[in-house]
């Protein structure tokens, strides 16, 4: 038995998902004529209650996409300093748009409308022109952290104020709307884009959707033509994503539970010097200075169970939905005895 808690991103499809993938109903989505594709837009547009969504064979380029669309080159993004689209989407907002990121020092990759409001460059003609303003939720560096959604509401305010836009990268959303009993309507209502991902915790092969209304989305389908994001029978893929909204939301609370037991055995661990605060399904620890992270690494490794190395002795797990019962109970066996 292999316990694979390096992400959420592991999983694979469950045989109903499969069922509802083979018996999918397809079409030249180019020529957008593909069913499944169309319902799963259509469905999650309605969802946040927005005009138009986009499918998109990855989370990162829905992001993207979405920076293209709410900015010209020289223009700048403001983020936090553990934002996903400025640590791991290799330059992107560089590279595609030719923007670059105003970091902000939040905390676990969240930050205020304060700080925002700080972070807006001024109106001279030699500062680059402050034109969107990014978050993350739930925060990935971050520990799996939640907004306070209040905040994103000032945060919104702040935007308006300043003309500027607000983009949501939602790759873990449903976690954080599960574990604050939050809504998909409270969220469109407070951001212009909004990036959805189904291949983390709701299990599926691959897939992120956009979702924006008509203004902003106007030019998202030809931007996806042009980063070679166009696809064809692709409701295959989309019927996972229905499949999953129907059936894999509500259990995400059992990956927070076990998330939050797993910190809480890693606490009573003499070898662990902190484990950061646990909302949702990611646990990020950090070892002692004496001990050798290689070798922490290797001996779970031994043990069949495999867990990501950030650097600087700090570790991540991530629950999900292929983590059983057995695996836990396993994991908890062999973290009791390290």
């Amino acid at each position: 038995m292999i316990i694979d808690l390096r992400s959420d991103t592991v999983t694979k499809p469950s045989k109903g998902m499969l069922d509802a993938m083979m018996s999918a109903q397809v079409g030249d989505d180019v020529f957008r004529e593909d069913p499944t594709v169309n319902a799963l837009e259509d469905r999650l547009a309605k969802m946040f209650g927005k005009e138009k969504a986009l499918f998109f064979p990855s989370g990162s380029m829905a992001n993207q996409i979405a920076i293209k669309l709410h900015t010209n080159p020289g223009e700048q993004v403001i983020c936090d300093k553990y934002a996903h689209i400025y640590n791991y989407e290799v330059g992107g907002v560089a590279f595609h748009s030719g923007a670059s990121c105003k970091l902000i020092n939040g905390n676990r990759g969240m930050f205020t409308a304060e700080q925002v409001k700080e972070a807006i460059n001024p109106p001279e003609y030699y500062y680059s022109q402050s034109s969107l303003v990014e978050v993350e939720n739930t925060t990935n560096k971050g520990g799996g952290a939640c907004w306070d959604f209040k905040e994103l509401e000032k945060i919104k305010q702040v935007c308006k104020t300043n003309n500027l836009g607000f983009h949501l990268d939602g790759a873990r959303l449903w976690n954080a709307m599960v574990a604050k009993n939050e809504t998909t309507l409270q969220y469109g209502k407070v951001f212009d884009t909004i990036s959805v991902c189904l291949s983390k915790g709701l299990g599926c092969p691959v897939g992120s959707v956009l979702v924006g209304d008509e203004n902003i989305m106007r030019k998202s389908l030809s931007l996806r033509k042009l980063f070679g994001g166009n696809m064809r029978q692709i409701g295959y893929l989309a019927a996972a994503g229905l499949y999953a909204l129907d059936n894999n939301i509500d259990r995400l609370a059992e990956d927070h539970r076990k998330a939050k037991e797993i910190g809480a055995m890693l606490n009573t661990i003499s070898s662990i010097k902190k484990v950061e605060p646990i909302e949702t399904n990611i646990v990020i620890f950090e070892l002692n200075d004496d001990v050798d992270e290689a070798k922490f690494l290797n001996s779970l490794n031994e043990k069949n169970i495999r867990i990501i190395g950030m650097g600087s002795n700090k570790l991540r797990m991530v629950t999900h939905l292929d983590y059983t019962d057995q695996m836990h109970d396993k994991l908890l066996e062999v973290l009791k005895v390290l």
